[in-house]
């Protein structure tokens, strides 16, 4: 049973079948959105928006949520007051196999190599 409190906080997410790969690749273009998605891929399960310490104001943080969220890369549910992020890895690896785990691996790359470690 779905609480009210919570459903009537429901955000929008596309089903796996719109999710498209240009939305996917727009979403992961930006150096925010994509430690975002490395945490989320690091971390188990769901992590909340203020777990992420990212040098952005809260607002812009917000934005980079939604855009992730709307392109289909994670979803956001409500536990109480916290709105908890999980990837979509399931439906990104159905949908792409390979692109996820490509991406990912690509960034930690970088990341070492450029010394910026998430």
């Amino acid at each position: 049973m779905t609480d009210t409190a919570t459903a009537g906080r429901a955000l929008p997410h596309p089903e796996r079948e719109e999710i498209r790969l240009e939305g996917v690749l727009h979403a992961l273009s930006d150096p925010m959105r994509l430690r975002i998605v490395r945490e989320l891929a690091d971390g188990e399960g769901e992590l909340s928006c203020s777990y992420f310490d990212l040098p952005v104001t809260k607002s812009t943080t917000t934005h980079h949520f939604r855009v992730l969220r709307e392109s289909g890369v994670v979803r956001q549910v409500y536990r109480g007051t916290a709105k908890m992020n999980a990837l979509r890895r399931d439906d990104l690896d159905d949908l792409f196999p390979g692109l996820l785990d490509s991406l990912l691996a690509a960034a930690d790359r970088q990341a070492g190599r450029l010394g910026d470690d998430v």
